[in-house]
């Protein structure tokens, strides 16, 4: 059972901050997200962010392409929240889950429906990477989950 948590708890368990309002990717959420970089793309290879999501928020489907390598690691650091590649069951998330994705594969994350959610997002390098963002999961399809 998720134990709902207002949004001042949160912050003082969400140790990488909550960021800015993820106002780019909007389009691609249901509800708020924010997003908080930890890397600079200038100066780092390696782009990690915090990604911060509202209770009930999700992002939609979508996919990492990549000829090779490509993908992406969630490391979760705070609330609850669902994880679902294609085809199969959702994984619950909980701080200290890690979550790998290969490039390729058809998936959405998000916050569970009482529960803010924060997860460290790390893209992994690869040759001819791209995102496809595809459709919103179905309200149907998340409200399923417990």
């Amino acid at each position: 059972m998720v134990m709902k948590m207002n949004k001042e708890e949160f912050n003082n368990i969400n140790v990488f901050g909550l960021g800015e309002s993820n106002d780019s990717y909007a389009k691609y959420f249901s509800g708020a997200s924010f997003l908080n970089p930890l890397t600079n793309p200038a100066t780092c290879p390696l782009f990690l962010a915090n990604v911060t999501f509202e209770p009930g928020c999700r992002n939609n489907w979508h996919i990492h392409r990549a000829k090779s390598g490509g993908g992406q690691i969630l490391i979760c650091t705070a609330g609850e929240g669902w994880y679902q590649e294609e085809g199969k069951e959702a994984v619950e998330l909980k701080p200290g889950v890690v979550i790998t994705i290969p490039a390729n594969v058809k998936h959405w994350h998000g916050a569970k429906k009482n529960s803010w959610f924060s997860h460290i997002a790390i893209e992994v390098p690869g040759s001819d990477t791209s995102n496809e963002w595809c459709e919103p999961v179905t309200d149907e399809e998340y409200n399923e989950l417990a």
